[in-house]
């Protein structure tokens, strides 16, 4: 993004979940002044919210909690300011999450289970291309490129709603993985998420945390 202009704030959820160092980083050098907090107010005072994510569905949610992370996250998306959700932060925005058995109860922004991927060999771990539709600002610039992924658990199904119909999401991008299909990111109003990490995507990922920034 241009550096003319002032830089956005955006807050870096600290709930005890992932590489958080390298998460601001990669903010920062996109264009934006962060801060890495678990402070409800500073969290939601920010131009911008980036809630990171690593390691069992359960663990994170028990994180969130801990902190009002799925308050923070509902109230700024009332006032529709602009929320970032990144690989298991962007899980714990479905409906649920089951692994080894046990099903846990997500912040429910979007409707959907994520579940273990059916694939030859998992945990997914590397570099995968996406199928992006028409009108993507996230994915402006770099819809052709890969993506960074890795992890074991995804949405694979179409999202429903409560009342079984389907959910309709302004952009839902999907990726392949072997035999396997899953979302890969999803954009709607304010609410932005990805499977994959952009600050381990190099020059696409750069690209798309300052698309992100551009709508701050």
């Amino acid at each position: 993004m241009s550096d003319s202009g002032p830089r956005p704030s955006v807050a870096v959820l600290d709930y005890g979940s992932g590489n958080l160092r390298s998460a601001v980083r990669a903010v920062e050098r996109a264009g934006a002044d962060v801060v890495l907090t678990s402070d409800a107010a500073v969290a939601e005072a920010a131009d911008g919210l980036f809630v990171p994510g690593v390691g069992a569905f359960e663990a994170c949610m028990t994180g969130l909690t801990s902190v009002g992370g799925e308050r923070i996250i509902e109230r700024r998306l009332i006032a529709d300011r602009p929320v970032l959700g990144i690989c298991v932060g962007m899980q714990i925005l479905f409906g649920e999450g089951i692994e080894h058995g046990v099903r846990t109860e997500g912040c429910g922004e979007w409707p959907g289970t994520v579940e273990r991927l059916q694939a030859d060999i998992v945990p997914h771990m590397g570099w995968s291309t996406l199928e992006v539709p028409e009108g993507s600002r996230m994915f402006d610039g770099v819809a052709d490129e890969r993506f960074y992924f890795v992890h074991s658990y995804g949405v694979r199904r179409w999202l429903l709603d409560t009342d079984g119909t389907p959910f309709t999401a302004p952009h839902v991008t999907w990726t392949d993985y072997g035999t396997d299909r899953f979302v890969a990111a999803v954009e709607h109003g304010p609410l932005w998420a990805t499977q994959f990490h952009p600050e381990k995507s190099g020059d696409a990922g750069r690209r798309l945390l300052e698309n992100w920034l551009a709508t701050l």
